[in-house]
């Protein structure tokens, strides 16, 4: 099939920063895209062939949005399966897969798959209401300190909650969940791999994540990550074991827990482009977004290593703003060197809201850490 300069359609469901970042190459390549979206402001409006405002949890509106593209691709997983299901078996290629998407969905299925299929995870345990966690630790079945998750819905820091005393419960939501052990860790990492449709795999080199200590999400990632080489084998082959029984199309994220002992568990996975490879943008030879592309077109995947040390800052809404957005000190941090600010395009911050990242390249790691610190404190997402 001739993809480039085509009639060809691409389908994305989800409209943010991620679909607006895959965009930029499908306008590289020449690719005709159609993206479905919730909000009428969404990122990727202003760079789609075509743009449809729908619910990806209606069926309705994801089958019918699927029936006017000729593959279809997600930049978010929260979408409806039934309606993707429904259109695979009409014929319609969906990547990643409707069965991978099934397993990565809903975080209890997601932990019994790896329990199931021997990959090293944390122990828990699965409630079908969290409002059962406090009988459980009152007979003696589930011991404080933990880390409760939603089981689906969460995203950049929502839905997850250590838990230390009982109050911790209290206006968390009465669905279902996990409560996982708190696993002592040396680091937080990363590694995407990509699978393209005939099988070729290829994995990103190690990353290292940073995170805030109360919004639970993700303040630096930084490339090449700071360990030993039998550490960083181990973290690429418990990946390499997660995307061969996923089976994805696509990218996928493994985020993993390197413990005190050096071993890696698997915290969880994303199938798609992820916060921990933005970096690649500006550093990697090829950037996920594009690798991404290559995948479900079925293409040769690109040289997945670092053409320079990369560290990534995330730019998040200030605590007490809310509203239309001002970036402050923008321009100071566009005089630094090897400093590459990325703007989403939400007009309308609050605490904590994932609204660009920058990115600092440099040959010494330990520079880029330094400047990377430095764009940290210097530029504040504000409102006006």
């Amino acid at each position: 099939m001739n993809y480039f300069s085509s009639d060809f359609t691409l389908g994305i469901l989800g409209g943010g920063q991620l679909g607006k970042m895959l965009l930029y190459d499908t306008r590289k390549w020449d690719i005709r895209t159609s993206v479905l979206d919730p909000s009428s402001e969404a990122p990727s409006k202003i760079a789609c062939n075509a743009f449809f405002k729908g619910d990806l949890m209606d069926f309705d509106a994801v089958y019918a949005f699927g029936k006017k593209v000729d593959l279809l691709t997600i930049e978010i997983e929260n979408v409806n399966l039934d309606a993707l299901e429904k259109l695979e078996q009409e014929g319609l290629a969906v990547y990643p897969p409707t069965k991978a998407l099934r397993i990565i969905q809903n975080k209890a299925t997601q932990k019994l798959f790896y329990t199931d299929n021997a990959i090293p995870t944390a122990p828990f345990q699965r409630f079908a209401y969290t409002s059962e966690i406090a009988d459980s630790i009152s007979n003696g079945g589930l011991s404080l300190p933990f880390v409760w998750k939603a089981a689906q819905f969460g995203y950049d820091g929502q839905g997850v909650k250590i838990v230390r005393t009982l109050a911790d419960l209290e206006g968390l939501p009465n669905g279902e969940c996990i409560a996982e052990t708190m696993i002592p860790f040396k680091n937080e990492l990363a590694v995407i791999v990509a699978r393209n449709a005939s099988g070729s795999v290829v994995t990103y080199p190690v990353v290292e994540m940073e995170f805030h200590p109360e919004a639970n999400q993700v303040e630096y990632v930084i490339c090449p990550a700071r360990i030993n080489a039998e550490v960083a084998e181990k973290a690429q082959a418990v990946a390499l074991k997660v995307s061969e029984k996923i089976k994805h199309v696509g990218l996928l994220a493994v985020e993993l827990f390197q413990t005190e002992a050096d071993d890696i568990l698997v915290n969880e996975v994303a199938p798609r482009p992820h916060n921990s490879g933005h970096y690649s943008i500006e550093a990697s030879y090829t950037n996920q977004f594009e690798q991404h592309l290559r995948c479900i077109l079925d293409l040769p995947l690109g040289r997945t290593e670092s053409k320079v040390a990369g560290v990534m800052v995330n730019l998040v809404g200030a605590e007490g703003h809310t509203g239309p957005v001002v970036y402050e000190q923008l321009k100071a941090v566009l005089q630094m060197p090897g400093v590459t600010p990325h703007i989403y395009g939400k007009k309308e911050t609050r605490p904590f809201r994932k609204m660009g990242h920058v990115t600092i390249v440099n040959d010494d790691m330990a520079e880029a850490r330094a400047v990377a610190q430095e764009v940290k404190e210097k530029i504040r997402v504000i409102t006006k």
